[in-house]
């Protein structure tokens, strides 16, 4: 009797080892091709991001929102939106937020623009390399009185830059954030986003604007290669072992 018990039980063992194979490809498998369609997914509305994006990089510039607009700006119908603001730029409260660009190391030279109706919008009027970072240094680009400025309408960029904070107390930037530039330079009725400044000269020369780099990275194509190639390898996985069963 324990025997034959004995028996039966190592040849249960192998059978149930020999299914779990094939079904852990299987749903392999499946989990890869799931995959697979949603890098393609995410492909096409990356596509559609970009189309998108590059209409409104070159369309007719429109005034920049208004505060009862503020509200509804988010940053996939508005970010890249070329817009124009005029008011009186307030030189004293401009800061300075470190940049690396086709130019080299240096600095954005953030101003905020007052318009006629108090509302304030933070404006990137664009690079200045480190040794011309003082305000001295480019004296001719400080203008008084009513401008007006074209550009990008970007959003806050909150935090800092790469494990890098900002640090407001000690006048420290390493990223374009619209609330705590505010706060710091004592702000109020400030918008939501900031204006990128197009490449109209500045008197002086400096700072330059226009470097606003608009690029998306792209690799859902590759990804979705990538998943569907080893969804057919375990499919291939499975034709083996039922082929090397049957042999």
């Amino acid at each position: 009797m324990n025997g034959r018990a004995a028996g039966i039980g190592t040849g249960a063992e192998p059978s149930r080892s020999r299914a779990i194979l094939p079904i852990a490809l299987s749903v392999l498998a499946v989990v890869l091709i799931a995959l697979g369609s949603w890098q393609v997914q995410r492909l096409f509305w990356k596509l559609d991001l970009i189309t998108r994006v590059d209409a409104r990089v070159h369309a007719e510039p429109v005034p920049a929102p208004l505060p009862a607009e503020w509200p509804g700006i988010n940053a996939e119908k508005d970010e890249y939106r070329r817009v124009t603001a005029t008011g009186v730029l307030d030189h004293e409260q401009e800061v300075l937020v470190q940049a690396v660009t086709e130019r080299g190391a240096g600095f954005w030279v953030m101003a905020p623009i007052v318009r006629d109706d108090r509302s304030t919008i933070l404006i990137n009027r664009g690079f200045v390399p480190s040794d011309r970072r003082d305000a001295a240094a480019r004296s001719q680009s400080r203008t008084s009185g009513i401008v007006g400025v074209t550009g990008l309408l970007r959003m806050t960029e909150p935090g800092g830059g790469f494990l890098r904070s900002n640090d407001p107390a000690a006048d420290r930037w390493y990223s374009r954030d619209v609330v705590a530039i505010a706060k710091a330079q004592g702000l109020t009725n400030v918008a939501p986003y900031f204006i990128d400044a197009d490449a109209t000269p500045n008197p002086g020369g400096l700072p330059v604007g226009g470097l606003t780099v608009v690029s998306f990275r792209n690799s859902h194509l590759v990804y979705a290669v990538t998943w569907y190639v080893l969804a057919l390898l375990s499919a291939a996985g499975i034709f083996v072992v039922y082929r090397w069963r049957a042999g």
